[in-house]
């Protein structure tokens, strides 16, 4: 089986922060799948813009490099790899002085008619002058879009800064705020799921669902981020965004039409019913942890306060919370959320637990009975897991056993799982804001996230430790244990 590849529109792509890891790492990268599978037309350009003094033939060979690093030598054709070097174009911008801007405009007009994007790979705090020159510059185009990058603001009164200075610029059918877990594979097929077929719907509510799982889990530690992660931490970093999305997937009502705002309207609601998390109830609902020395990919890993200047610090590394929803399809019905940095294995899963069985038939000789659980697993081997119970085959009499209905989309569909931002960067070419938050679902999911760190910010306790190479503070089995339930935690 092959994967449809519709071509796109011509396009001019300037990525802001051009020479950065994001760059390097995943969006160059991106890019060169989407050319090696003659998706992106022949005038397409991709711009790198930063303030280090590089020629085209300079960024060309960092790009060559990246693609080495990144890209698998079995996906690295060596004329794919050529004519995909021909697209880049580099030019040195001082975003926040004057040189460089005359030049970009410059090489931008020779594109003028085709579809300009801006890729802001910067810090934050760079987004709104950015965008105030790209005006000021003339450069900003009734086809032009704008993409930002987490975080987007520190809270709900930054997010707004972020947001108004950027909409001074910019419509807001111009702005992609991006979340590359949006663009997952798996997270397309939830979608697919829940409103594809007649066997889940009817069976997504309180009547049928127990609880709800969300996890993301790393390995890794700060690496080299210290700084930027102690004033930001797990829940900020992590559940503000990503998680705080994914359960909105989960939860939301079937939106009438597949179009952005009809998904996106939807997905508001779910974070306007979020039941509030305050100083009265985040002792009871919310669990910090921040991880010590211990076991790690590679060995022995040092603790989080040995990474990160501030040897007093109570930023958390790991975040486990018990939400709610409070309408009624998911009245009564928590939903766990679990986040955090070296833990026992590195994945990204959505648990749907059903509800026990009301009478068990079987004597006890078959065995014990266990709850139907939907395993939807974002990475690694993205697939979905269905868990069933079944007869044990042969003679003998009756006996049970749970096994999982497997689906890997490796397996199944026999062709090269595209990665997030290949699919999410030619949605903005297209158009496409499905994917993308809306102004006001971030604003949303930070009035939901305040209230939580300034109950831990008003704590006189401190997070609590756990080792690295587990699964978090024991307070967080206590956590999830209080309503009778366990972690899923089935590192394969």
């Amino acid at each position: 089986m092959t994967s449809r590849i519709i071509a796109v529109d011509p396009f001019d792509l300037v990525v802001f922060g051009g020479s950065g890891d994001l760059a390097y790492r995943k969006l160059l990268p991106a890019l060169f799948q989407r050319h090696s599978d003659g998706q992106i037309p022949p005038t397409g350009r991709i711009i790198g813009i930063s303030r280090r003094p590089l020629s085209d033939d300079e960024y060309r060979a960092a790009t060559r490099k990246a693609l080495e690093e990144h890209v698998p030598a079995d996906e690295r054709q060596p004329e794919a790899v050529e004519s995909f070097l021909q697209r880049i174009h580099f030019v040195t911008v001082d975003a926040m002085g004057d040189a460089g801007w005359d030049q970009l405009a410059a090489v931008l007009e020779e594109g003028k008619d085709r579809i300009r994007a801006f890729y802001l790979a910067v810090g934050p705090e760079l987004f709104g002058t950015i965008c105030k020159r790209l005006g000021q510059e003339g450069l900003v185009t009734p086809e032009t879009r704008v993409i930002i990058e987490k975080p987007i603001g520190h809270d709900l009164a930054s997010a707004c800064a972020v947001n108004d200075a950027v909409g001074s610029v910019f419509d807001e059918s111009q702005i992609y705020r991006i979340d590359h877990y949006l663009g997952k594979e798996t997270v397309q097929n939830l979608m697919a799921l829940r409103f594809g077929n007649t066997l889940f719907e009817p069976l997504w509510n309180n009547a049928s669902i127990e609880h709800v799982q969300i996890l993301v889990a790393e390995t890794l530690g700060v690496e080299g981020r210290g700084g930027y992660y102690d004033t930001s931490g797990a829940l900020r970093d992590m559940v503000q965004n990503h998680i705080l999305q994914l359960l909105c997937l989960v939860a939301m009502e079937p939106p009438a039409h597949m179009d952005a705002d009809s998904v996106r309207d939807e997905k508001l609601k779910v974070l306007r019913s979020l039941v509030p998390i305050t100083e009265t109830n985040a002792a009871s609902t919310t669990v910090r942890g921040q991880y010590r020395a211990g076991a790690g990919p590679g060995g022995s890993v040092p603790g989080y306060t040995s990474e990160v200047e501030n040897q007093d610090t109570k930023t958390e590394t790991f975040v486990a919370i018990k939400a709610e929803i409070g309408n009624w399809r998911w009245a009564g019905v928590p939903f766990y959320l679990r986040t955090g940095k070296r833990l026992a294995a590195r994945m990204s899963e959505i648990i749907v637990s059903f509800r026990p069985i009301p009478h068990s038939i079987f004597d006890q000789g078959a065995g014990a009975l266990q709850q139907n659980k939907l395993v939807i697993r974002l990475q690694p081997d993205e697939g979905v897991r269905l868990w069933l119970m079944i007869k044990d085959p042969g003679p003998g009499g009756m006996r049970l056993r749970y096994v999982p209905l497997d689906m890997s989309f490796a397996q199944a569909f026999k062709v090269r799982s595209p990665d997030a931002y290949e699919r999410l960067i030619l949605d903005v070419i297209r158009g496409n804001q499905t994917l993308f938050m809306r102004r006001d679902e971030v604003e949303a999911a930070w009035r939901w996230i305040d209230p939580i760190a300034e109950a831990w910010d008003h704590s006189s306790e401190r997070p609590k430790g756990y080792t690295a190479g587990t699964w978090g503070p024991s307070a967080s089995v206590a956590l999830i244990e209080r309503e009778g339930h366990t972690w899923h935690d089935e590192a394969e």
